[in-house]
């Protein structure tokens, strides 16, 4: 099976559908959450992810702007856009947001496939950002053996395997050309995987991230694809969101 793993979509149509024609051809699709907020496309990237994902979390973005919690807790920016977001989804797609359920999913349970579940920020606490081994820890010790994560908008990740500990970071040969990154998943290792954000990437490359889980050869494949950040720029400025949203997509950060 091959699955592809999104992250932080926050509402980049040009970015999502790069992602998903790179992508394909792919057997599931795992959405980590944070489909909405910063972008201007938030009714058409939901209507991606409710045709076409098995499974969905949701992301603390995803809880604000349809709602379910204050956005008193964002940075002026974040809570600009949540109550534009807010106010353009569709009474539809505010209810199905608001029906996503919290993670971490366990799809043994869910779909039969064993040592995969599912959060957007830690498995231990939603909003928790894993960003260093010490954050990786506590994770990896109760988690299956591959738990996906999101909500850094850092693509990689952190490995064990009894006594060894390992940060992954993609290394890859070009900045600007869509490019791949494979790590082999060995018997015996625990994983917090990050595939990265697809609309939003703050790791210094401004390519929309993504990654595939191919468990027949037991790897997981990073990936970055460039999309047409100007006519994504665009949308956010004509939609009157803070220009900070639109500049950060060309630097990556």
């Amino acid at each position: 099976m091959r699955a592809l793993i999104l992250s932080d979509i926050h509402a980049n149509l040009e970015a999502l559908n790069a992602v998903l024609e790179a992508a394909a051809p792919f057997d599931a699709l795992w959405n980590l959450g944070d489909v909405v907020g910063y972008g201007a496309s938030p009714n058409e990237t939901i209507a991606l992810m409710r045709e076409k994902a098995q499974f969905n979390v949701r992301g603390n973005h995803d809880r604000v702007c349809c709602g379910l919690t204050s956005a008193l807790g964002f940075n002026p920016v974040a809570r600009a856009a949540a109550n534009w977001t807010r106010e353009a989804m569709t009474q539809e797609n505010r209810e199905w947001l608001a029906a996503v359920p919290q993670g971490p999913i366990d799809l043994e349970k869910a779909a039969g496939i064993a040592g995969v579940s599912l959060a957007h920020g830690s498995p231990l606490n939603e909003d928790q950002y894993i960003l260093t081994m010490r954050d990786a820890w506590a994770p990896l010790q109760q988690s299956t053996a591959i738990t996906f994560i999101g909500h850094t908008h850092l693509q990689g990740g952190f490995s064990q395997k009894a006594h060894d500990w390992h940060e992954v970071r993609p290394r890859y040969k070009s900045r600007d050309e869509a490019d791949t990154w494979a790590l082999p998943i060995p018997p015996g290792t625990r994983h917090l995987i990050n595939p990265g954000s697809v609309g939003q990437p703050r790791d210094h490359d401004w390519r929309a991230a993504f990654a595939i889980y191919d468990t027949e050869a037991a790897e997981i494949i990073y990936h970055r694809v460039p999309y047409d950040v100007t006519a994504a720029q665009g949308r956010i400025l004509l939609a009157g969101l803070p220009e900070r949203l639109a500049e950060r997509l060309r630097s990556g950060r």
